[in-house]
């Protein structure tokens, strides 16, 4: 089972840079995307090479902002298209696929980089979630939520970790959080159980040099509950083509 996550940053801007086309070869069973900013029929239009998949998405409520959705050849038993709380509705942060054998979700956790404001809204979707979280990892069958939680675990997840230490995404009470959803509910960081090398970031800066340098965040994830941890067979990030300011995230598990 193929599993791919991507913050595309606008699925147009992807799409024009060769996006689809590497998606197309990439034969996923399931391909969850971020931060979309488009609407259900602007992203079909742009997936027609794609034939084979089925787009389940939700938009944010402001145009052009945010948006998840996941892409599969497979039909899902349900699809959940929330949280549950309204953040998450209003803002389009979440959608998950129920389907016989798992539960697949997309997640795009918020930033708090533009300010304080932002930063206490984040503080705020993290705390509702919680719960959630908590009651997700006992699921019966594997689950994988994937997708851009917008914080940088450790150190090794950050190029500049020690003049990052007092900005959002790599504060110490989000990583705190981490630490809490690995080491108390149980959620496994898919990569990292498989990768422990340094210099593995998804998401570069546009500015500066950021690419050129290597200068990156580890900030894309997808999280396991124990029915997965010991089946993931190979983990990918995908740097060869940048379509986005982050890279394809991609993991196979060993599940029909």
């Amino acid at each position: 089972m193929r599993v791919i996550s991507l913050n595309v940053n606008g699925i147009r801007a992807a799409a024009k840079k060769g996006l689809i086309s590497w998606l197309v070869e990439q034969q996923a069973d399931y391909i969850c995307l971020q931060e979309v900013r488009a609407t259900k029929a602007q992203l079909s239009a742009l997936l027609e090479p794609l034939s084979a998949y089925t787009p389940y998405c939700i938009q944010a409520n402001k145009k052009g902002y945010s948006g998840v959705a996941i892409l599969t050849p497979h039909t899902p038993k349900a699809v959940i298209s929330d949280l549950g709380f309204k953040l998450a509705a209003t803002e389009g942060r979440y959608i998950a696929l129920e389907m016989p054998e798992c539960i697949i979700a997309s997640l795009y956790l918020p930033s708090g980089t533009s300010g304080e404001i932002r930063q206490q809204v984040k503080y705020e979707f993290m705390d509702q979630y919680w719960p959630i979280l908590t009651q997700q990892v006992h699921s019966k069958k594997p689950m994988v939520i994937a997708g851009d939680w917008n914080i940088a675990h450790k150190q090794i997840d950050l190029k500049n970790w020690r003049n990052n230490q007092k900005n959002s995404g790599f504060l110490p009470q989000e990583r705190a959080w981490l630490d809490e959803l690995i080491h108390t509910l149980g959620w496994g960081d898919a990569f990292r159980l498989v990768n422990q090398e340094a210099e593995q970031y998804t998401w570069w800066s546009y500015r500066g040099r950021a690419w050129d340098n290597n200068s990156g965040w580890r900030i894309d994830y997808q999280f396991v509950n124990p029915l997965l941890q010991d089946k993931i067979t190979k983990v990918n990030i995908y740097t060869a083509q940048r379509f986005s300011d982050h890279a394809p995230l991609i993991i196979d598990y060993a599940w029909p």
